[in-house]
């Protein structure tokens, strides 16, 4: 068996891999770095990295933010009778940032975070940022430069599901899973409005299992 590579482990200096997926090494400082999803409006993810990388540099410490990815991967389509190959976002409205660990404990880094234009705030707890598994953003990563194919994802909801609606104009609202988009990144909640059952579309982030 393959032994597995985790992201600080995977070599840095291959010139085939392109400029937006190498990554950088992890700083000898003696702070524990972890990745972490965050949550952007959709369509300003690129963006959203840039203004962070920008906003690190003013940082007292710029290497609190060590990588951010916006994983992509190309896809081969046919249009009139031409194959054609395309890039499209992994995660639709979310990039992955490697930070010191417990992120919300570097009062200068955590308002960085809040504070730039677009970004909605960390996937996990409302105070506190939850760590990735750095075995699957590895995967992630390795699927990105096209070193392995891309694993079917982990559905963290099940159709029939009980779920509360934590964020948006329903915010509050019970209701049972209906439909699960892995590609939109969106789930379909039944709610009862008024008497009626409604069927919300809702972000996986904007969700909890009750």
């Amino acid at each position: 068996m393959s032994e597995e590579i985790l992201p600080d482990e995977i070599e840095h200096d291959d010139s085939d891999i392109p400029p937006e997926l190498r990554l950088r090494p992890v700083p000898e400082d003696g702070i524990k770095r972890r990745w972490y999803a965050l949550h952007v409006h959709s369509g300003q993810e690129g963006n959203a990295r840039d203004m962070l990388l920008a906003g690190a540099q003013q940082l007292e410490n710029p290497d609190q933010i060590t990588n951010i990815l916006v994983p992509m991967e190309r896809v081969a389509e046919i249009r009139s009778g031409e194959k054609k190959v395309s890039k499209r976002k992994f995660f639709p409205g979310y990039v992955l940032i490697q930070l010191p660990e417990h992120p919300e404990r570097y009062a200068d880094l955590w308002q960085l975070i809040k504070e730039t234009p677009g970004v909605t705030g960390f996937i996990g707890s409302r105070t506190a940022a939850v760590a990735l598994d750095d075995k699957e953003v590895a995967a992630v990563v390795e699927v990105a430069r096209g070193e392995r194919e891309r694993p079917k994802p982990k559905v963290a909801f099940d159709k029939g599901q009980r779920v509360k609606i934590i964020d948006g104009p329903f915010a509050n609202f019970l209701g049972s899973v209906d439909e699960v988009s892995m590609e939109s990144g969106t789930v379909k909640v039944m709610v009862e409005i008024f008497e009626r059952l409604t069927s919300i579309e809702v972000e996986f982030w904007q969700i909890e299992v009750i």
